[in-house]
């Protein structure tokens, strides 16, 4: 029986590793920024990868947190159950974000995680994540500046849904996500909607019917073209002029 090789072996392993180094996301996660050594060193923490199928749950609300989790591909949507059972969603979450962070202060998830589609996540145990954090500041920093972007996102939200109008708070979106498509390499333009209109109605606080008709305005108006869930945008500048709008008034 022929015997492979320890360096053929070695390459056969790395390439098959769950390894933020050779991941081509790293950019829009954790390691950025990272020298070589220091992303072998937190490729070591990444304990599991998993496929989570559409539909099914990443975490649920009180289950004990121990992981933060990096979006590989697919998409997530974060929710709670309210008090008269309506479910709310708190966000969504695509390749390259991180999933998990909710549990931090309490030791244990406050929302569902659920994938909108057939998606697969890298779990980092947080336990050691902060232990290597501290040995490596560059870590730590850009680790701080990921907690920054998410308190900073949540008063976005709380914009949304305070001062804006329903119109503006659906161009808001659509424009929010072309840009993250954007960052990912993708068309800023064109993009498939992976949650329903009753999600997005849901997490802008409007009712379907209220999300339906300004879909149908920005389509009548010729600032997007849609059909079912694929979107795609004809007049970036009109959807920016109802922010543009808000703010001057």
């Amino acid at each position: 029986m022929a015997q492979t090789h320890p360096l053929n072996q070695e390459i056969s392993l790395s390439v098959i590793k769950t390894a933020c180094s050779n991941c081509n996301l790293r950019e829009l996660c954790l390691p950025f920024g990272l020298s070589l050594e220091e992303l072998e060193r937190l490729d070591d923490l990444v304990s599991t990868r998993r496929r989570i199928k559409r539909g099914d749950h990443l975490y649920r609300a009180g289950e004990v947190f121990d992981a933060i989790y990096a979006i590989r591909s697919g998409f997530f949507k974060t929710d709670v159950l309210l008090e008269d059972g309506r479910d709310q969603v708190t966000g969504f979450q695509m390749a390259g974000e991180l999933l998990g962070l909710d549990g931090i202060s309490t030791e244990h998830h406050t929302c569902n995680a659920i994938a909108l589609e057939d998606s697969e996540i890298c779990a980092i145990p947080f336990s050691r994540l902060e232990g290597l954090s501290r040995e490596i500041h560059t870590l730590q920093h850009h680790f701080h500046k990921v907690m920054s972007r998410e308190i900073v996102r949540d008063h976005g939200v709380m914009m949304l849904l305070g001062t804006m109008r329903a119109e503006e708070r659906l161009a808001a979106f659509l424009l929010n996500l072309s840009q993250r498509f954007t960052a990912r390499g993708f068309s800023h333009a064109e993009f498939y909607l992976r949650m329903t209109r009753e999600e997005i109605g849901s997490y802008l606080g409007l009712k379907l019917e209220t999300v339906s008709r300004a879909f149908s305005r920005f389509q009548e108006e010729g600032h997007i073209a849609v059909q079912q869930k694929h979107i795609r945008i004809l007049n970036v500048n009109g959807l920016k002029a109802l922010m543009n709008h808000r703010a001057s008034c």
